[in-house]
């Protein structure tokens, strides 16, 4: 730490005016004592400045000191010399330092208290918070004044100096001490979290609809944001006066896009403001960096000018937006406006300038929190408008699908109408097909036998039960078997079994329970039925036999069902081993296009007993069994 610069004078004579101006002091309106329960608030010091590049002095000053206001665009270092009453040791007593630095060092009666940042260190500015110091009682006078002295190191282009100095009991300055902190640091930190969180919210939305209000509000809040930081933040992350530029760049940043959001929330800026505030935010950031190059603070405070009067601009635009519409989102703005530039011109004048009161604190972010409700409240509002609508188009949506189900209703039920009309049309149409097909056959040759006066008993017999057969088989084809492969050839036998014992044919039946089959309507268990039929007509006729299998099983590759008729008989000859049809004439033929439509594949052959084999293959696909 290098050592402050003394006056030239003796130490006798140091010593003497030290003495003087302590009991100066005490007789100063702002040396009081304090009371039982109060601090005591100390409005007055001796200072002895020492700014670079000039000659020292000494003088006393008013507490709040502002050591830009007598120095600008210097640094340079200071001793403030404070006469504290006799301590009557009841308790510990505390020194509350309010925004004083830029670097300092604590004395009382001579000994080192405390050191608050290093001596002449840029990389630190404990004018960021207040400083509550003990002091020991040990060290305290009971019958005479108490010595205090603060040395100072400060910057150029930096707030600093020596704010007001309370003392008293720790029990009274720890709670006051408190209470400042709240205000001095506890709500930036709340402005700070929350303009980053509006920030990224913003930002967000803006990427996902690509508004211009998400989009200048998100770049007004990273803005404002490290301005609130940096004034809760001891440490400068960049250095000084690096990290000065930033700063003053980010805010003008900030107070430019909050007016760019101020402007569209309204609806349609006016092209040329929106142009004006610009070009501002342009001059104002060549500004900063003219002014930190040449540490000119001249320079940064018409940039915080200009941008008071484009604030004003804005809120001229607010004023005769409400005024015209009434609207709640312009009064909104309104009343955030006013507040805005109320603390605009406070910080401008009373802060930066030191006009008047010598203002310490600004007290703009506190106003900026009204525009991170208002986005809250605009982005609530779409929200609901969005959610509103949705609903209103659901409710649409849901009324044309009750009508569309309404109109798609009736057709189903139109056509499933005309469905059953067309099957009942097609089903009888094959009965009539049947009746004309089988029965009709078998009646037309009676009548011909008739007519031919051919009466021949056995032959109208015959026909006479093959006609009963086709009834009984077109009847059974109606009944409801439940997709039952199995009941369908029990009933089959069922019918065929007279005309089987009458002929003297036995029957070995081997049909096992055969699972149900989906695909198993009227007309293809008529199909199958004739199928059967025509080969055992055909062992009647043909085969001489006298002993008949019929087998039924389901499996193979590919699944399917497969049904074998064999007889003993005299089988087929030779020469229809390759083309059965030509030997047993159309019946054959006849089996065959059954077979095909319902899918399956028949094969007529000589089986291993001699007789004739009817097999009838029958795929079926996975999953319909």
């Amino acid at each position: 730490m290098t050592p402050a610069p003394h006056l030239p004078a003796s130490c006798a004579g140091t010593r003497l005016r030290s003495v003087l101006a302590l009991g100066i002091l005490a007789s100063l309106p702002g040396f009081s004592t304090a009371s039982e329960g109060r601090p005591l608030y100390i409005d007055t010091a001796v200072a002895t400045l020492m700014p670079d590049g000039l000659p020292p002095e000494r003088r006393g000053v008013a507490l709040r000191h502002r050591w830009e206001k007598d120095y600008p665009g210097r640094g340079g270092r200071a001793d403030y010399h404070i006469t504290l009453p006799p301590h009557p040791d009841i308790e510990p007593s505390a020194l509350l330092l309010e925004r004083t630095g830029n670097q300092l060092e604590i004395r009382v009666n001579g000994q080192v208290l405390q050191r608050i940042g290093r001596l002449g260190d840029p990389n630190f500015d404990a004018l960021k918070a207040d400083h509550l110091v003990e002091i020991p009682s040990q060290i305290l006078s009971k019958d005479t004044p108490n010595s205090l002295e603060i040395r100072i190191s400060t910057q150029a282009l930096r707030a600093a100096g020596l704010g007001r100095v309370s003392h008293g009991p720790l029990s009274v300055i720890g709670p006051l001490h408190e209470q400042r902190e709240f205000w001095l640091h506890d709500l930036p930190r709340v402005y700070a979290i929350s303009l980053l969180l509006m920030g990224a919210l913003s930002l967000t939305l803006w990427w996902r609809q690509r508004d211009a209000l998400y989009g200048y509000f998100s770049i007004a809040a990273f803005g404002g944001s490290v301005r609130v930081f940096d004034q809760i933040a001891v440490h400068a992350p960049l250095g000084w006066p690096l990290w000065g530029m930033f700063v003053s760049a980010c805010y003008a940043i900030h107070l430019c896009f909050v007016a760019h959001f101020i402007l569209l929330a309204l609806g349609s800026p006016p092209k040329h403001l929106t142009i004006a505030i610009n070009a501002s935010l342009a001059l104002v950031l060549g500004l900063v960096a003219a002014s930190f190059s040449m540490q000119a603070p001249f320079l940064w405070t018409g940039g915080l000018a200009i941008l008071l009067s484009v604030g004003m601009c804005c809120y001229a635009c607010v004023i005769h937006d409400y005024i015209r519409s009434r609207r709640p989102l312009a009064r909104a703005l309104a009343l955030a406006g006013t507040a805005a530039i109320a603390c605009g011109i406070h910080d401008l004048f009373l802060v930066r300038i030191g006009i008047g009161a010598l203002a310490s604190y600004p007290l703009m972010p506190h106003s900026v929190f009204f525009f991170v409700l208002i986005l809250a409240g605009i982005v609530v509002d779409r929200y609901s408008k969005s959610i509103l609508a949705v609903q209103e188009l659901n409710a649409s949506l849901a009324e044309r699908i009750a009508e569309r189900e309404k109109q798609l209703t009736e057709v189903f039920a139109v056509l499933h109408r005309q469905r059953e009309e067309q099957a009942l049309f097609l089903e009888r149409q094959r009965i009539m097909r049947e009746l004309h097909d089988g029965i009709g056959s078998q009646l037309v040759g009676m009548l011909n036998l008739v007519e031919q006066k051919i009466i021949d008993p056995a032959q109208l017999s015959e026909h006479l039960q093959i006609a009963l057969d086709e009834m009984r088989i077109a009847v059974d084809s109606l009944q409801p078997i439940e997709n039952d492969l199995t009941v369908v050839l029990a009933n089959l036998r069922y019918r065929l079994q007279p005309r089987l014992v009458a002929a003297g044919l036995g029957v070995v039946w081997d049909v096992p329970n055969i699972p149900a089959l989906p695909r198993l309507p009227p007309q293809a268990i008529l199909h199958l039925q004739r199928i059967v039929l025509e080969a055992f007509t055909n062992i009647l006729k043909h085969a001489r036999a006298t002993r008949v299998a019929v087998t039924a099983h389901c499996g193979g590759v590919p699944y399917g069902v497969r049904i074998d008729i064999a007889d003993d008989g005299v089988g087929l000859p030779k020469s229809a081993d390759s083309n059965p049809e030509q030997h047993f004439g159309h019946g054959i033929a006849n089996m065959h296009a059954r077979a095909t439509a319902i899918g399956a594949a028949l094969r007529v052959f000589r089986s291993g007993s001699g007789g004739t084999c009817v097999s009838l293959e029958w795929p079926i696909p996975p999953g319909e069994t």
